[in-house]
């Protein structure tokens, strides 16, 4: 028994290279919590080359640091015995669809497979909304016989440049060949917006052109992108609420565990007057999409920024807090780049050595990103790591302004175009497309709150629960911390409730 515990210990030390020295025996490790110690000895040791063996010192010393750190006790919330939720009066109608996908493995087949997936479905999409004024091209290989003629091509674009004349070169491709197509820098007021339109393509995402073909060039008249076709409001008759919340960001030094708090109570009819305690009993649903706790290593240096630097006792915390979610009310729990998945999206849902033995009918783990259907309205939930890619790529677009990315996002039916700007999984199937348009997108991610319609689609932003972090002050960012949106599903209304300390929501 004895020896299987330290082959155990050995074992998940290697996964990370490290291994344990002779000295270090099973009376040593005792019962402690093997992901544990292995965190906080990554934690404690730091980078290093090739293969560290771990000494007798370091395990004591982690061992000591786990057994001493505490978890902050939670706070007590009473239940007003005058709240009357609305909500409590409707049983919960929910459907989850997970986009999750088994992980590839990353060689040149799986990454052929998931471009020809994606190139297959939004092309459908494309089809079911365009009409064609040029010839259709079902192959770009079948263009060479079209010299001098309207065409209409769709692709994938695989490089933007700019031309010594100042014109705009993109490179189609699809899976018979590929073709330059020419953005002319005209001074017409037609060639000015169809030029400013290629300015804001990016790499990997799925268009049509309408254009003339001129030798091998494609002289572009028009750019269709997939979009979203205008979506009618659906009718609800129950008067209910969903709450949007996302980067809690539990363990770091600036989480807001007291505003987190405060939104805990007013869910619980703690509101200071009736109107804002209406709209608390109107809650149903609450989608939390991502960065549930600060995590550990996920930067240089981020124990200096931790009030609790155990990665599981992060999560525990984050469970405590949540516990006091009113029992008719149904969380939805997605995980984001802080959190302890994978990276590569789309993430799978927790896993159990995360969420060990915590079981509550109302908590549902889901993937990042997953489709929620409540009550008939349709949730396309996201974390958002992709808009630092949107942003970066498409002049004019901010981190102040996220529902301008997002809208991008929904523009190109798709959740994370750029194939390198954020990490993907490489699979058969592109679960990031935008297959079916939702009600409501709702991203995080970027710690800014933002409502805006688009085309009959909700977008929501749900902010932060952390205080500004000294990266957002380098760059000039500014939080809008500590505020909930709640969507109204009868009147598709979206109120953002203010839990920042100069609010009186609360």
């Amino acid at each position: 028994m004895e020896d299987s515990r330290i082959k155990e210990f050995s074992e998940r030390l290697s996964k990370v290279k490290m291994l344990p020295k002779s000295e270090i025996n099973s009376e040593v490790i005792g019962n402690v919590d093997l992901d544990r110690l292995v965190d906080r000895l990554i934690l404690d040791i730091g980078s290093f080359v090739g293969f560290h063996f771990v000494t007798l010192e370091e395990v004591t010393q982690a061992i000591g640091e786990i057994n001493n750190a505490k978890i902050p006790m939670p706070v007590e919330v009473i239940k007003s015995s005058s709240f009357k939720p609305i909500a409590s009066e409707y049983h919960e109608k929910f459907e989850i669809e997970n986009r999750d996908v088994e992980h590839a493995n990353g060689n040149v087949n799986d990454f052929v497979d998931y471009f020809r997936d994606r190139l297959h479905r939004i092309r459908r999409i494309l089809e079911t909304h365009v009409s064609t004024d040029g010839i259709p091209v079902g192959n770009l290989s079948l263009l060479k016989d079209m010299v001098g003629r309207d065409v209409y091509i769709t692709g994938i674009v695989s490089s933007k440049i700019t031309t010594k004349k100042g014109n705009i070169m993109v490179v189609m491709e699809d899976e018979t060949d590929s073709v330059k197509v020419i953005f002319s820098n005209s001074p017409s007021e037609i060639g000015k917006r169809l030029y400013n339109e290629a300015s804001t393509l990016v790499d990997d995402e799925v268009i049509a052109v309408k254009g003339k073909l001129i030798n091998q060039f494609v002289i572009a008249k028009q750019i269709i992108w997939p979009d979203v076709t205008i979506t009618e409001r659906k009718n609800v008759e129950e008067d209910l609420g969903i709450a949007f919340i996302s980067d809690v960001h539990v363990g770091s030094k600036l989480f807001l565990e007291q505003n987190f708090e405060n939104m805990i109570k007013w869910l619980n009819g703690g509101a200071q007057d009736e109107r804002s305690k209406e709209m608390a009993g109107k809650v149903k649903y609450l989608v939390v999409s991502g960065d549930v706790v600060d995590g550990i290593g996920v930067y240089p240096n981020q124990d200096r920024d931790l009030s609790v630097p155990d990665m599981y006792m992060q999560y525990q915390m984050f469970f405590d807090l949540i516990e006091d979610i009113p029992d008719y009310i149904h969380v939805f729990v997605l995980p984001g780049n802080h959190d302890s998945v994978r990276r590569a999206e789309p993430q799978p849902a927790f896993p159990s050595t995360i969420i060990k033995d915590y079981k509550k009918d109302n908590i549902h783990f889901v993937s990042n990103p997953s489709y929620l259907t409540l009550n008939g309205i349709q949730v396309l939930a996201y974390h958002g790591t992709s808009l630092d890619s949107i942003i970066s790529s498409i002049p004019g677009m901010s981190y102040d302004k996220p529902e301008y990315p997002m809208l991008e996002l929904l523009k190109r039916r798709h959740l994370s175009p750029i194939y390198g700007g954020n990490v993907i999984v490489p699979s058969k199937t592109d679960k990031l497309v935008i297959d079916k348009v939702p009600d409501i997108l709702t991203m995080g991610h970027v710690h800014k709150n933002a409502i805006s319609k688009y085309k009959g689609v909700t977008i929501i932003n749900s902010g932060t629960w952390q205080a500004r972090t000294a990266f957002q002050v380098k760059y000039g960012q500014i939080p809008t911390p500590a505020r909930m949106p709640v969507f109204e599903m009868k009147t598709y209304k979206v109120t953002t409730v203010n839990f920042s300390s100069d609010s009186n929501v609360y």
